[in-house]
């Protein structure tokens, strides 16, 4: 047998450059042209009006906006309503048009334009469209991701007590299952696990959470008093404190919302994590890799590839977008780096201390 096909010799061989994915921008028209396009269609089986926004250079397996990040469009008709359905992705999801309900996992909630929430892995879940309008919702995932490694695991058909809330804890508080063979040093932090512990980890539940756009933007909108002067973003994360130190919305990604005040110009910086945007009121530039790019609302843009740099600014109003970044991912593998001033030099953020702002000396 030839076993040298299981080897490639890379003796002395300089690690190759990256290459950036480009930005894009999905523009509202092709939005809106697409949204006309699924609404035309006869109702699937499983009620899943959807299209893929996928990046010119993605490729099967594994298609995405980023390399990481799948994001789709979601078309729900009037009196609609999606088949139960559960996957080992984890979502976030953003209405962009109309309202509804949606069970994740037996919580319903209903949700209306511009709210969040987030569907953790194997949820089970069904979306409604209760109401006379049409429902349009961007939905971002790790699918891509998963579908890469190739462990993308659907269940069309979940048991129908997997959209039922779940009973009231009855353990205590006390550690439970305590196991007998214990994780052990053998010298300067370095550690032995056995395997009952292996297959046993810490658990720490990861439930559906709800973020009410008008709620957060009663707490965005006094961000504007920063003024000028302020040297950093006027956002909020919304936070999934199942995350921990990743500061996710899910374990892959966080989502924030922004708001730029009229006429704000972002400092360049960039980071290993990619980035995109869905710009839903003002409008605005971004000066990505040396390349200029001018939005407006209701454009979708991969607004930051992976270590580009990049800054972003608006015209003379404000400014409302969700950014949807790998970012909890990359801390995870300790892969995040950061690079606030590209004067100064780059932090592994969630290993060694990050960046500071001004917040302070603008008294807000």
């Amino acid at each position: 047998m030839d076993y040298s096909k299981f080897f490639v010799d890379r003796t002395g061989a300089v690690s190759p450059p990256l290459t950036l994915w480009p930005s894009v921008i999905i523009p509202k028209e092709a939005i809106d042209a697409e949204i006309e396009r699924l609404s035309a269609l006869p109702r699937p089986a499983d009620g899943r009006r959807r299209s893929l926004i996928v990046h010119p250079n993605s490729t099967e397996p594994g298609l995405g906006l980023a390399p990481g990040i799948r994001v789709s469009l979601d078309v729900l008709l009037p009196g609609e309503s999606t088949a139960p359905i559960r996957h080992n992705s984890s979502q976030v999801n953003f209405c962009i048009r109309g309202s509804g309900t949606a069970n994740v996992a037996g919580k319903r909630f209903a949700f209306d334009r511009h709210d969040v929430w987030n569907t953790p892995s194997m949820d089970a879940y069904v979306v409604e469209n209760t109401t006379g309008e049409r429902q349009v919702r961007l939905t971002y995932s790790n699918a891509a991701l998963l579908e890469k490694m190739n462990v993308h695991i659907v269940d069309e058909n979940p048991p129908a007590a997997s959209l039922e809330p779940a009973p009231a804890a009855t353990h205590s508080d006390e550690k439970h299952d305590q196991n007998p063979f214990g994780t052990f040093e053998l010298a300067d932090g370095a550690y032995l696990m056995p395997y009952e512990k292996l297959v046993n980890p810490d658990v720490v539940p990861s439930k559906s959470l709800f973020w009410k756009w008008a709620a957060i933007k009663e707490h965005l909108d006094k961000l504007e008093a920063l003024g000028q002067k302020y040297r950093g973003r006027r956002l909020y994360l919304l936070f999934n404190p199942a995350t921990g130190h990743t500061n996710g919305t899910t374990h892959n990604f966080f989502a924030t919302m922004c708001l730029r005040p009229a006429n704000i110009v972002d400092r360049p910086h960039r980071h290993t994590a990619a980035a995109i945007n869905y710009y839903f009121e003002g409008s605005g530039y971004s000066i990505v890799e040396g390349t200029r790019f001018d939005w407006k609302a209701g454009d979708l843009m991969l607004s930051a590839p992976g270590w580009g740099i990049h800054n972003h600014a608006s015209n003379n109003a404000p400014v409302y977008e969700l950014t949807i970044q790998d970012s909890p991912l990359n801390i995870a593998m300790g892969s995040l780096l950061w690079q606030e001033n590209l004067a100064q030099p780059f932090a592994v953020l969630g290993a060694e201390d990050g960046f500071a702002t001004n917040r302070e000396t603008v008294g807000v």
